[in-house]
């Protein structure tokens, strides 16, 4: 489904990331670990063309994604708050995105109310905008968004972070339904290891923008990435 090969990027004389090669198939759920200046919003930000590579290139469904936009229509993400449409209200943005994507109101209105419980009665019919919305409030419009029109791709970055733990339990389960019953593949970063874990079959660790641990969950997944991350802590430590 996505074939990234001999992939980089680099600013100035600064290469902060470099991969040469990593495929994710068709209905995995896939999960992107690392510290922060890993490499992982890159990486997406380079799988949805928003930047370029510097060398390499990335395939979505056999269309390399700097070259061509066919990959747009079975594609979605919500990277962050700047994805949103500030002065329109959450119902306005849901029907914006349903008509990029042939779905009229209904489509949307039938979409929408599947996730009463995980807006939790503060988005819908609020008449509130989007930029006056809590952080924890916008990423949940911003990740249900994602989902219309049924894409067979869907990028999240960070998706747990500033919700509550009642909402990021909801939205586990929304993504495992995702990939285990509806076939999409679904690609997360997040720095939380309990949550990805639970959510992603497979999780890759990024390091200094490359790749150095590609693991298929198991129980004792969670354990060694946590050794992975505290392994790096005390080599930080000890270089201080």
């Amino acid at each position: 489904m996505i074939q990234t090969k001999e992939l980089s990027k680099t600013y100035s004389d600064t290469t902060v990331l470099t991969i040469d090669a990593l495929d994710i198939p068709k209905g995995q759920s896939f999960g992107l670990v690392g510290n922060n200046g890993a490499g992982k919003t890159t990486y997406f930000s380079l799988l949805l063309d928003l930047i370029k590579p510097t060398t390499g290139s990335i395939t979505n469904d056999e269309v390399v994604v700097s070259e061509s936009e066919d990959w747009k229509p079975h594609t979605s993400a919500f990277i962050d708050e700047s994805f949103l449409i500030g002065y329109l209200t959450p119902e306005e943005y849901f029907y914006f995105i349903g008509d990029l994507r042939g779905q009229n109101k209904a489509d949307v209105d039938a979409l929408t109310s599947q996730f009463e419980d995980f807006f939790n009665g503060e988005i819908i019919g609020k008449k509130k905008y989007l930029r006056d919305l809590s952080k924890g409030n916008q990423k949940k419009a911003g990740i249900v968004a994602a989902l219309i029109g049924n894409p067979d791709v869907i990028i999240l970055d960070e998706p747990f972070a500033n919700l509550d733990p009642s909402t990021q339990i909801r939205l586990k389960g929304i993504l495992k339904d995702l990939a285990e019953t509806k076939g999409v593949t679904v690609l997360i970063s997040s720095h939380d290891l309990m949550h990805v874990t639970d959510v992603c079959e497979r999780i890759v660790v990024l390091e200094k923008g490359e790749v150095v641990k590609d693991l298929e969950t198991n129980p004792t997944t969670l354990k060694e990435l946590e050794a992975h991350f505290a392994g790096n802590l005390m080599i930080s430590s000890e270089e201080e």
